[in-house]
């Protein structure tokens, strides 16, 4: 069996005094990714569940290995990721980065680059596309991001003006032809 980290929250703000953090929740299954005697990856450390409750749209978690909020606050800001054996797959419509990164990207019915990484923000996932050597970002929404294909190995972005050209766009601009 191999496995593989997966994303699974990102560190807010630490959360009391005892050493809870505030994640947000970055999984569709936090009961399981979060359940007290699990593992997951932050910082470089491996850290043990002991206790995770709903507070809003995020999670508090305390980690066996965290004391105080003083070793908590250094965590802010970081990614927590989950062991995922390499087989296992998300439900419907949801990706692990793995199976995106390398995937051929379409639009306009031409190959136009490769996903080179996922980044996850606080606000949504971007996907950072290899156009002609240059860094394209993407937000990964289905709006923009229609169809993906594991299968054939190809992810469609819509074929939409200065998306994945954004000097295209500025000419655009700069000859008027565009509004707003």
């Amino acid at each position: 069996m191999t496995a593989a980290q997966v994303v699974v929250g990102r560190v807010g703000r630490a959360h009391g005094i005892r050493g809870e953090l505030a994640v947000e929740i970055r999984t569709d299954e936090p009961e399981r990714r979060f359940a007290p005697g699990s593992s997951v990856v932050c910082a470089g450390r491996t850290l043990t569940v002991a206790s995770a409750r709903r507070h809003g749209a995020r999670l508090v978690v305390r980690f066996a290995e965290i004391a105080d909020r003083t070793e908590a606050e250094t965590l802010h800001g970081q990614i927590v990721e989950a062991e995922v054996d390499d087989a296992e797959t998300p439900g419907d419509d949801a990706f692990y980065d793995r199976q995106l990164i390398g995937l051929k990207v379409c639009a306009g019915g031409r190959t136009v680059g490769t996903v080179r990484r996922v980044d996850h923000l606080p606000s949504q996932d971007l996907l950072v596309i290899d156009v002609s050597g240059r860094d394209v970002l993407v937000p990964f929404v289905e709006a923009l991001v229609p169809e993906i294909d594991l299968d054939v190995g190809t992810l469609t972005v819509v074929d939409l003006p200065g998306l994945l050209d954004p000097d295209a766009a500025l000419a655009v601009r700069a000859d008027g032809e565009s509004g707003s």
